[in-house]
């Protein structure tokens, strides 16, 4: 039996958007009668047959949110959906997860298959490789077939929707001029986060307070390697030759690597070397010494994210104005930084 052609399927072999091939096998104006006739054709022979019971419930509400994490395992993310289904609940709404695994192909199959009346609208962080191929027009394409989003932490600034986001520069600058006012005075930064927009942002924010300290920046005081075990080997050899008195990490692994590797090359934390590190995981609190962190409040960013997307379903404004929340971070000190 000849299986049944899918919106995607047909919008591949015609090198167009999924919207369009809706539009056009709906018999839109918007589309042209040339490719309208084309793709219908293409349809009838592919045994293209339109999910009903899905339109029915795209015409109605379902009162369920997409949520797209890259990443199951970053408790990061987990937090933040602990905050958007908290949110979403009380409002009546239930959620759906979907994990990218930091795929492109991944995030446009799994937003696809829940663009099917399955749900109201998306929160979406984007993928790594999404970002990195800045390849964005699923996103558009979900937005045009009538599908709200809202992004949080990583966002594509291309696109036009709400946006939940944290002052990344800015955080990174504070810390990193926390370290100087401890008296540090070589301040290596750490990540491996650098091909992410965040992790960019917070690379500027170090960069900026070294400049406005008058600090030299020194490229070997640099570990920017989106491999980990890259990464473990250059914090090793940077432990090992250079004598820095701080680390800004910016991602968990690289403050946690520093941590690890510091204390067993003998190093006293923090009489001998300050440590700061990004994200406020539980590990944070349960090593020895604790780790002084900038905490993203990601419950809160959540809670933010469900309630633009929850607003901008019940709004009837046609000249509805998107909005980017900035949510304010705050550091925490614990055993890993002297006391001023």
């Amino acid at each position: 039996m000849k299986a049944k052609a899918t919106l995607k399927q047909i919008a591949k072999e015609f090198e167009v958007s999924i919207s369009t091939v809706s539009k056009a096998l709906s018999d839109s104006p918007e589309i042209s009668e040339a490719t309208k006739i084309k793709i219908q054709e293409y349809a009838k022979l592919q045994n293209y047959k339109p999910n009903s019971i899905a339109k029915n419930l795209k015409n109605q509400r379902t009162n369920t949110i997409g949520v797209i994490i890259p990443n199951i395992l970053n408790p990061f993310f987990a937090k933040v959906f602990s905050g958007i289904e908290k949110a979403a609940l009380s409002k009546g709404y239930n959620v759906i997860t979907g994990i990218s695994n930091e795929s492109h192909e991944k995030e446009m199959e799994v937003m696809d298959m829940l663009n099917n009346g399955t749900i109201d609208g998306f929160i979406v962080s984007v993928a790594e490789e999404t970002q990195s191929k800045k390849e964005y027009q699923h996103f558009k394409d979900i937005i045009n077939s009538g599908t709200p989003i809202v992004m949080f932490d990583r966002v594509a600034e291309s696109i036009v929707c709400d946006k939940v986001i944290v002052d990344d520069f800015e955080s990174a600058f504070d810390a990193t001029q926390h370290l100087v006012a401890l008296g540090s005075k070589k301040i290596a930064v750490l990540s491996t986060i650098g091909n992410l927009s965040v992790g960019q942002l917070r690379f500027e924010g170090y960069q900026k307070a070294l400049e406005a300290n008058h600090y030299s920046v020194d490229p070997n005081l640099h570990i920017i390697e989106n491999d980990l075990d890259a990464f473990d080997v250059q914090l090793a050899q940077l432990i090992a030759t250079e004598k820095v008195d701080a680390f800004f990490a910016l991602d968990e692994h690289a403050s946690t690597m520093a941590m690890k590797l510091a204390i067993k090359k003998g190093i006293k934390i923090p009489e001998e070397l300050n440590i700061i590190g990004f994200a406020d995981g539980v590990w944070s609190r349960r090593l020895t010494p604790s780790l002084s962190t900038v905490s993203q409040h990601a419950p809160e960013i959540g809670a933010k994210a469900a309630e633009l997307l929850i607003n901008k379903l019940n709004t009837k404004d046609e000249f509805y104005q998107h909005q980017t929340v900035v949510v304010k971070t705050e550091l925490r000190q614990r055993e890993s930084t002297r006391k001023l």
